[in-house]
């Protein structure tokens, strides 16, 4: 069964009136006798629209039970079964009901339109995926229901539903869009005028782009290569020379003289293309034309006019923007040979711009040929001269031979000087084996007269298929050095193609990389860090240079540039050291340069990114701790005003143990306040990184003491053996790290004791940095942490299973891994056996000078301290051991 057909009816917001166009376009076709029906169609309320469902059949929709409410979606199976030769169905993005057969609407009427059944539909531009990002920043509003645009695009037919945002606004004020409760809301948010406004313009543009793909898809079907100007497009030849940049930049100056258009920037790559072809001037021009919102095209043909006027037919361009001839002397004005004059020949009825720039008529840089190298030019000339008269004396020793032989021979010998020496050599050889052959074998022998007409005519082409032979073994060997140059500078930009592709290239291997490829001894990158201007950099004065990146010798940059000097760009320069570089591995290492640009700028963009990110936490760090002190806080200062109000109260008498109690209150929310605003200020320093840590010999003892002041008595349980070495800490911090994971522990396993426990010897079997570290344990028999929720355990404001607010602000766990870190120990979480959680601080031990104090008298005085307190201890045993 054929397909049938789908119209759309686009819109650029609700209530332009894109249901009312689809539902009389239904009484149309059923004016026309044509079977229509409603399948699913929604008033909103209004009453024009709930009009013209009248007349039309409607099929009830299908009610599904969704989350203890009922819901109606179109009856899929209804429609089928019915088989109308047209079905309206509203609202094609719609995302169905869970329970329905297809997850989308526009999937139903997939099913209508294999099924024989002609669809009108409905859309608003916001609904389609490739505008939902600049709907959102637009309107502030994001589309939960998309339909992907290429979808959209299939349908037969699209109308464009317009009207002005005035009249829009209008309507909607009339309230002939929304309700009266929802006007004043609308107008001044979604419905702004300048949202309809690019509302409008995007639904144009997108209609517009589908426009122009029917209009090319009909010229390629018609066979039509002639340019119809129906909108701006202007295509740009690029040729890989400097002169791109302006070329650009006029093409989008021309650009701006019309009220929309395309820019187009190509360049084509030919066999026997201009030398001086830069790759990072063309990934410069590259990059310009992106930023002036045009695209950039390659493209290969042996003929580079012809074939930039193939690309800009097929793109139905308007206007051509190339660069006078580089070409210079009166053979090239003459013959007008160069690309722009046959572009203009050829161009019919593309306008053409020829635009003068720099370079225009100063020559061009072809490739010189590549020689086959001294030596073997050399040796050639010594067999052109050697060779032939070897070649006569063997002839000599003939008995009776003629001049064909006498040719054959010589000519033999041309060849192998060609393959060895080349064209000039095999031409002096094959002059010089004439004479022989003149001489020797040509009648009257011994002279160098000839008598015979056919014997001056063989003498001729003996020469000339010499000369020939020579020129043709003479190319096939240059081509043979050149096809193996090429292919190892192919082999070599895909190395550096792969490694950018990876991500793995770094600026320093790209310089090793250089060492091998060139056989140079270093290879030295540099970056101005003063004036920077295109006179001073290019001059080589009033810039100060400094290295960035080396490999092997670094170089120093020429004052005044160099052979192994790349300009990669108006502030980078690369330098090689060791051997004069040949011209023809020029273009490689112009190559390298495009690579080692494109990796500081990815260098660039990294530290931005880390920026970015830095910014971005600490703005939303910001947010939180505004949204602590404005909620979090509030419940302790609560507390103390009620209390205090509670005492000024003159007409109120307490008991004094009422007041006790009033008091106690005051306290504990003090401490509490105290604890929270100690957090959001210690957050806000990690954060910042301002954290500096006062790193110097810490005994565990004489921090816990302090750290587990304010803990409930008898709660805690402190395990440490009494001979634990010291280690590298700040106290103040190591303290507020105990305390804060000590309070959490209690909080979050509230019928559990917290148990401190410290490894053997003070020694664990790990190591940070390859020092050894000293270890503190911090156990607690609760509820335990999921092993998923562990590293989100350490996030700021997190509290497990969401704990009320009023616990706490969720920061004791990132203040505490912070210091700890900050300090160069790591904070981390194991589940305890048998149930909870158990967090680890490990600190390196300290390599510094020991307290002149007794080391067993310390831990008595904070035993001392904590028995004091409540908490549970060791028994005391004899040498530390339990």
């Amino acid at each position: 069964m054929a397909r049938a057909t789908l119209r759309i009816f686009l819109g650029a917001a609700p209530g332009v009136g894109k249901t009312y166009a689809m539902l009389a376009e239904a009484h149309r076709l059923r004016g026309r006798g044509e079977d229509v029906v409603v399948a699913f169609a929604l008033d909103h309320g209004r009453s024009d629209t709930r009009a013209l469902m009248d007349g039309l059949e409607v099929i009830p929709p299908h009610t599904i039970a969704y989350r203890d409410t009922s819901f109606e979606e179109m009856d899929l199976d209804a429609v089928l079964a019915r088989k109308p030769q047209t079905a309206v169905v509203d609202e094609y993005a719609h995302s169905n009901i869970p329970g329905s057969r297809n997850p989308k609407r526009w999937q139903d009427v997939e099913e209508l339109l294999n099924a024989g059944i002609n669809v009108l539909s409905t859309v608003n531009v916001q609904h389609l995926a490739s505008l939902g990002d600049v709907v959102t920043a637009i309107t502030e509003v994001r589309q939960a229901e998309t339909v992907p645009d290429d979808v959209v695009r299939r349908a037969d037919q699209i109308h464009l539903v317009d009207i002005s945002p005035e009249l829009l606004r209008q309507r909607l004020g009339d309230g002939k869009i929304y309700s009266a409760d929802k006007i004043d809301a609308a107008l001044s948010n979604y419905f702004r005028l300048g949202n309809l406004t690019a509302l409008r313009e995007l639904a144009l543009l997108w209609l517009a782009d589908r426009v122009d793909e029917g209009l090319a898809k009909y010229r390629s079907e018609q066979g039509i290569e002639a340019s119809w100007p129906a909108r701006e497009r202007i295509v740009i030849g690029l040729t890989g020379g400097p002169e791109g940049e302006v070329l650009v930049r006029r093409a989008a100056r021309i650009l701006k003289r019309v009220n929309g258009g395309d820019l187009l920037a190509v360049h084509v790559r030919a066999a026997d293309g201009v030398a001086a072809e830069s790759p990072q001037a063309l990934e410069a021009q590259r990059l310009l034309v992106k930023d002036l919102g045009g695209s950039y095209h390659t493209v290969a043909g042996e003929d580079p006019a012809k074939a930039l006027l193939d690309f800009a037919r097929s793109v139905n361009a308007t206007q051509i923007v190339v660069g006078i001839s580089r070409r210079r002397g009166l053979i090239g004005r003459l013959t007008g040979s160069g690309i722009g004059n046959r572009v203009v020949r050829d161009s019919g009825d593309i306008d053409v711009h020829m635009v003068s720039h720099p370079l225009g008529g100063r020559g061009v840089d072809r490739p010189r040929q590549r020689d086959l190298g001294r030596a073997r030019v050399i040796v050639g000339f010594a067999m052109a001269v050697v060779l032939p008269v070897l070649l006569q004396l063997l002839l000599a020793a003939s008995p009776s031979h003629n001049i064909a032989t006498a040719v054959l021979v010589q000519l033999t010998g041309s060849v192998a000087v060609a393959l060895v020496g080349g064209l000039w050599p095999a031409l002096l050889g094959a002059l010089w084996s004439s004479l022989l052959v003149n001489y020797f074998s040509t009648p009257p022998i011994g002279t160098l007269t000839i008598s015979d007409p056919e014997n001056i005519l063989a003498l001729l082409v003996f020469v000339g298929v010499s000369a020939a032979v020579a020129a043709v073994v003479d190319v096939s060997a240059r081509r043979s050095k050149e096809a193996a140059r090429a292919r190892a500078e192919a082999a070599t930009l895909g190395d550096l193609t792969r490694g950018a592709s990876s991500a793995e290239d770094t600026v320093e291997g790209l310089l090793k990389q250089a060492l091998d490829v060139f056989q140079m001894r270093g290879a030295a990158l540099y970056r101005a860090t003063g004036d920077t201007g295109a006179g001073s950099a290019a001059a080589g004065t009033g810039t100060s240079w400094r290295l960035v990146a080396k490999a092997g010798e670094a170089a120093d940059l020429p004052p005044e540039g160099g052979e192994n000097t790349e300009e990669i760009d108006a502030g980078t320069r690369l330098v090689l050291s060791g051997r004069i570089l040949p011209a023809s591995d020029r273009r490689l290492l112009s190559a390298f340069g495009a690579h080692l640009s494109a990796q500081l700028e990815r260098r660039q963009l990294a530290a931005s990114r880390r920026e970015v990110m830095r910014l971005a936490e600490s703005n939303t760090m910001r947010t939180s701790i505004l949204r602590a002190v404005s909620h979090d806080l509030r419940t302790p200062l609560a507390g103390i005003k009620l209390a205090v109000g509670g005492l000024r109260q003159s007409n109120v008498h307490y008991t004094p143990e009422e007041e006790q109690e009033l008091l106690a209150t005051i306290e504990e929310c003090s401490d509490r306040l105290d604890v929270l605003v100690g957090n959001l200020l210690d957050m806000s320093r990690i954060t910042s990184d301002s954290v500096n840590a006062l790193i110097r010999p810490v005994r565990w003892y004489e921090v816990i003491p302090a750290a587990l002041h304010g803990i409930p008595p008898r709660r805690v349980r402190v395990d440490l053996p009494a001979n634990m070495p010291e280690i590298d800490a700040d106290a103040g911090m190591l303290e507020r790290v105990i305390a804060n994971i000590v309070e959490n522990a209690l909080k979050y396993a509230p019928d559990s004791d917290v148990v401190l426990v410290g490894a053997a010897g003070g020694y664990s079997s790990s190591t940070l940095d390859g020092r050894p570290a000293g270890e503190l344990r911090i156990i607690d028999h609760g509820q335990g942490v999921p092993a998923e929720s562990v590293v989100q355990m350490f996030q700021p404001f997190q509290r497990l299973n969401d704990v009320p607010s009023t616990t706490g602000v969720g920061l004791g766990l990132a203040v505490a891994k912070g210091f700890t870190e900050a300090m160069g120990g790591t904070l981390t979480a194991e589940e305890t056996p048998g149930g909870g959680l158990t967090m680890v601080i490990r600190l390196p031990l300290s390599t510094g000078l020991a307290y002149e104090h007794d080391t067993r008298q310390a831990p008595m005085e904070a035993q001392s301290v904590l028995l004091q307190r409540g908490h549970t201890l060791p028994l005391p045993t004899q040498k530390g051991a339990r």
